[in-house]
């Protein structure tokens, strides 16, 4: 691989270990981290890089924090936007780095900002809570948004529930940044849409479910006036199925989109499938320990021959993959870390 890579480790700070982002230099030919430094950030709990890699945003305590990616990898502070809400969960940008999506998990709340010309975050253009209800279930009785994103055509925003079962679907009007309900996918009772993702070629939606330990396989049909969705297969997440005591995390492509890498907390495991390309249909090819309790992020590396595990525990543990036996190597010393949550993996100096 040729390049510069940098990684960045978004943690809780509530009982005041962590500083909020920890930045480390990326060894792609090892598959290693080297810790550099920390940045303060009131309970970094996701990062997402702009399109570009020239930006990285953070949820943050007082909404979303904007930093400069410096071309050593260094982070410089832009602003901080508030959100008009409770913190936030989730952040995804428009193609052209024009709009960023705030899912909220502790209100409930889809928050759509613009990003202005120098990648700092802009005002809210709009706002919608969810309402609804799900079942008596601790963390399944209100509205919870976890993930939100534009579709392909960027013609329509779309927000996983996992609270009350639902992925919502808006049409978004990108000259005025609102949105406005058009239709919901309906996922089964309890089942937690957690996290979901399209292929890069837009046929394929992938749907990771929290509670129901599965992921769905969707074929996607842009559509004249709503998006078409058409459910192709429902695969577990680990190898003993649903569990009460494991939740599926986190869920992401390899670079090439051959395969499909989650990570499952409580039984601390993470999971790879081969993709079928022409299908978009997951082949389970392993379910093995991440060396590390409760994974919520897994980290590919840009040669994706290792990836990152994001123990919540206080540790990143790491991997070589070997895809033609189907087995994880352990290939370095695990790092610690406070509380950690996510991982952006960004190539700069370009």
């Amino acid at each position: 691989m040729t390049g510069k890579y940098m990684a960045y480790v978004g943690s809780y700070s509530y009982t005041g270990k962590a500083k909020g982002i920890t930045v480390y230099d990326v060894d792609v030919e090892e598959g290693k981290f080297i810790y550099r430094c920390e940045v303060e950030v009131d309970n970094s709990s996701y990062l997402k890089a702009s399109q570009n890699g020239k930006i990285l945003y953070s949820i943050a305590d007082e909404g979303v924090v904007a930093f400069k990616i410096q071309p050593n990898g260094s982070l410089s502070r832009l602003n901080s936007a508030n959100i008009k809400g409770m913190r936030g969960h989730h952040l995804s940008t428009s193609r052209d780095d024009d709009y960023i999506f705030v899912a909220g998990y502790h209100d409930g709340k889809e928050t759509v900002m613009k990003i202005n010309e120098d990648g700092s975050v802009g005002r809210i253009t709009d706002g919608v809570y969810h309402k609804g209800l799900g079942s008596v279930a601790e963390r399944n009785f209100r509205p919870h948004v976890s993930c939100s994103r534009l579709t392909p055509n960027e013609k329509f925003l779309m927000a996983a529930d996992l609270g009350i079962d639902q992925i919502k679907i808006y049409r978004f009007n990108k000259q005025e940044g609102k949105i406005a309900v058009l239709d919901a996918i309906r996922c089964e009772r309890e089942s937690a849409p957690r996290y979901f993702m399209f292929s890069s070629d837009g046929r394929f939606l992938y749907v990771l479910y929290e509670l129901k330990n599965v992921i769905e396989v969707f074929s996607y049909d842009k559509g004249d006036r709503t998006p078409v969705f058409e459910k192709l297969q429902t695969i577990s997440t680990t190898d003993s199925g649903p569990n009460s005591l494991t939740a599926a995390c986190a869920m992401h492509f390899s670079p090439d989109e051959k395969h499909i890498f989650c990570s499952n907390a409580g039984d601390d495991t993470v999971t790879m499938y081969e993709r079928d390309e022409e299908t978009g249909l997951l082949t389970m090819r392993f379910c093995l320990p991440t060396s590390g309790d409760y994974p919520k992020d897994i980290a590919i590396f840009p040669d994706g021959r290792h990836i990152a595990v994001i123990n919540y525990e206080g540790s990143i543990t790491f991997f070589r993959v070997d895809y033609e036996k189907g087995l994880l190597v352990m290939n370095a010393r695990s790092l610690k870390v406070n509380e950690p949550n996510c991982c952006e993996i960004v190539k700069i100096g370009e």
